[in-house]
This record gives C-alpha cells, sequence and structure tokens, in this order.
C-alpha cells in the first residue's frame, strides 16, 4: 500500500454525556490506516478498569502502523478522589503525547479521555492547548472525553458533542462485551 501523508492536520474534540467518544475516534484511525497513515493512540484514566482488555485496544494491538499507549490505574475514577499516582501518570502520559506528536512518527495522535483527566485537574488545560498550538502541522490530533474544557473547544478545528437521548443504561443494563468494550 502506498503511503500517504497528510498536509494539514487539524485538531478534532469529541465530548459530550453520551457514549460513543472514543469509538467515534477510533473510526477515525481506522480511517487513517486504510488509508496508510501512522497512528498513535494515548489513552488516559485508562487501563483494563474492567478487568479485561477493550475490543478496540485488543483490535489495534493486531494492526500495523499504530501504537497504543495507556496511562492510568486498574480502577475507574472518582472525580475529586484523586491521588497522587493518578497525577503522575497523566502527567506521564501528557510528556509521553507530546513526545510522539511532535516525533512526526505518526500522522494522527489521538488523546483518549485526555479531556476527562482535565476536568479531574490531573491535567492543567493550558498545558493542553500550548501542545495543540504547537503541534506540527501535518499531524491530525483528536481529543476525547466528557466535559471538554472551553479553551480547547475555542482553539479546536472540529468539535462534537455527543448526547445520549435513550440508552439501556438507563434501564440498568451493564455493559456488553464486543458492545460497549
Amino acid at each position: 500500500m502506498q503511503k500517504y501523508s497528510l498536509k494539514d492536520g487539524y485538531v478534532h474534540v469529541i465530548t459530550g454525556e453520551g457514549p460513543g467518544k472514543s469509538t467515534s475516534a477510533y473510526g477515525l484511525a481506522i480511517r487513517a490506516l486504510g488509508n496508510g497513515l501512522k497512528v498513535c493512540i494515548i489513552q488516559f484514566m485508562k487501563r483494563n478498569a474492567l478487568k479485561e482488555e477493550y475490543g478496540e485496544i485488543k483490535f489495534f494491538k493486531r494492526q500495523k502502523n499504530v501504537l497504543v499507549k495507556q496511562f492510568g490505574t486498574n480502577t475507574f475514577l472518582e472525580k475529586g478522589n484523586i491521588s497522587e499516582k493518578d497525577v503522575k501518570l497523566a502527567e506521564e502520559g501528557m510528556k509521553y503525547a507530546r513526545e510522539q506528536i511532535m516525533s512526526l512518527k505518526f500522522n494522527m495522535v489521538i488523546l483518549d479521555e485526555i479531556n476527562v483527566a482535565m476536568d479531574f485537574k490531573l491535567l492543567n488545560p493550558e498545558d493542553v492547548v500550548a501542545l495543540i498550538k504547537s503541534k506540527p502541522k501535518n499531524v491530525e490530533l483528536i481529543l476525547t472525553g466528557r466535559n471538554a474544557p472551553k479553551e480547547i473547544i475555542e482553539v479546536a478545528d472540529y468539535v462534537v458533542v455527543i448526547n445520549a437521548i435513550k440508552h439501556p443504561f438507563d434501564r440498568g443494563v451493564r455493559a456488553r462485551k464486543g458492545i460497549e468494550y
């Protein structure tokens, strides 16, 4: 397959209270990979919290031209109940993200759940804005997670808000393997 390179890379923010923000970003990754682009997925606040690897991560690990790295503990975090370890992992993720974005090894970089990391005060929005503004012109950057800060929305090229109108969770249905994870 012929390698394709982006001339202009834009910034996407996928936010909102509904499910499917990460899934939407992963769809962009699949499209990019299908066209010969290289993708880096950096997950903040995620690491097998369901005690089982997410299906999309299993899939991406079997693909070439994609790198997945997780920065989080094996537990779900609660806003206001954050440990020093959680902050340290988010900061490590941010440092790693900067390195990968600036390396020019990847055409697309997904910062999965980074909006939540900012909302939970694990990361400073001003630092993320600085990263966005310093990214190379030809790198497509996608930020996911609910509660995207206004500073991030202002510097983005695309902003998508996903809202749930109706969801089985509302009836007490638990997440299903192969569908929600």
